[in-house]
C-alpha cells in the first residue's frame, strides 16, 4: 500500500487514539496535496463533536432560568449532540476505509 493512503486513512482512524494531534501533525509535515486534503477533512470532522459539545454546554447554562423548560431542552439537545457525534464517528471510520480501498 502507498504511504500516502496509509497516512490519509490514519488521519481518519485517529478518532480512536489522537483525534486532533495526528491530523495536525500530518497536515504540517506532509508535502503531498492528497494527504493534506484528507488531514484537513479529518481534522474538521474531529472538531465537529467538540464544537457541538461546547454549544450544548453553553446553551444548557443559558437555559437554566426556567426549570420547567430546562429538562426538556437539555434532554433534546443531548440527544441531538449524541446523534451528531455518532454519525461523525461512523463517517470517520467509513472515510478511513474508503481511502485505503481506493
Amino acid at each position: 500500500m502507498e504511504t500516502n493512503k496509509i497516512l490519509s486513512s490514519l488521519c481518519y482512524f485517529s478518532v480512536f487514539f489522537a483525534p486532533f494531534l495526528l491530523p495536525i501533525i500530518v497536515y504540517f509535515v506532509s508535502k503531498d496535496a492528497f494527504v493534506k486534503t484528507h488531514a484537513k477533512r479529518s481534522l474538521f470532522s474531529h472538531f465537529l463533536p467538540f464544537i457541538t459539545f461546547v454549544i450544548f454546554f453553553v446553551l444548557s447554562f443559558l437555559s437554566f432560568n426556567s426549570i420547567e423548560t430546562t429538562y426538556g431542552w437539555v434532554i433534546f439537545a443531548f440527544v441531538i449532540v449524541f446523534i451528531i457525534n455518532f454519525v461523525v464517528f461512523i463517517w470517520n471510520i467509513i472515510q478511513g476505509i474508503k481511502v485505503l480501498v481506493h
